[in-house]
């Protein structure tokens, strides 16, 4: 009996990273308030990539697994940081939200060497993620602000990066190509 194709969940994982990622860009940049950002790190961000991750997972895609579920915590996580910080249930400053992005910082690079070997946008978009996590690392140590606007640029080049990707495998059941190009690593 032949198994039924399942459904790819790198689509979900994608674009709720590329809205959620454009969204709290925008905040950054002085645009938009928080809740937009905080509904959609919760719904988008973070509980989508959860099951994108969880999906991930049954197909045997060990980076998808991780990277969408890592990703998905941390919207929940930043979803938290501002919940707490707005309603004033504990106090969060600028340093300790500088140390949580430190973590993923980490994370990301160890993403990247992996998403090295997959794709160049995948290593793109990672790049990007990288850039900017360090970015804002350095603006939320006490480093200059502007570096968060330098970072919000480079993460929205991000967010439309992992749409793109997003588009390469919707489109491509529909015969309509979008180059994502050769691993950097071989």
């Amino acid at each position: 009996m032949q198994e039924k194709a399942l459904g790819n969940p790198a689509v979900v994982g994608l674009a709720g990273f590329g809205g959620t990622t454009f969204l709290l860009q925008l905040y950054n940049l002085g645009i938009l308030d928080v809740g937009p950002v905080f509904w959609s790190a919760m719904f988008f961000g973070g509980l989508a990539q959860l099951i994108a991750g969880g999906q991930e997972f049954r197909t045997g895609n060990n980076f998808g697994m991780a990277a969408f579920s890592t990703y998905g915590v941390f919207w929940l996580a930043l979803g938290g940081i501002f919940l707490g910080k707005t309603y004033n249930i504990f106090n969060v400053g600028t340093a300790d939200i500088g140390w949580f992005l430190v973590m993923f910082t980490i994370l990301t690079a160890i993403f990247f060497i992996g998403a090295m070997k997959q794709s160049g946008a995948l290593a793109f978009l990672f790049l990007t993620l990288l850039v900017g996590f360090i970015l804002l690392d350095i603006s939320h140590l006490g480093g200059p602000a502007v570096f968060t606007t330098i970072a919000a640029i480079d993460l929205i080049i991000c967010a439309f990066t992992a749409w793109y990707i997003m588009a390469h495998a919707v489109l491509g059941q529909q015969k309509i190509n979008l180059p994502v190009g050769e691993a950097w690593i071989k």
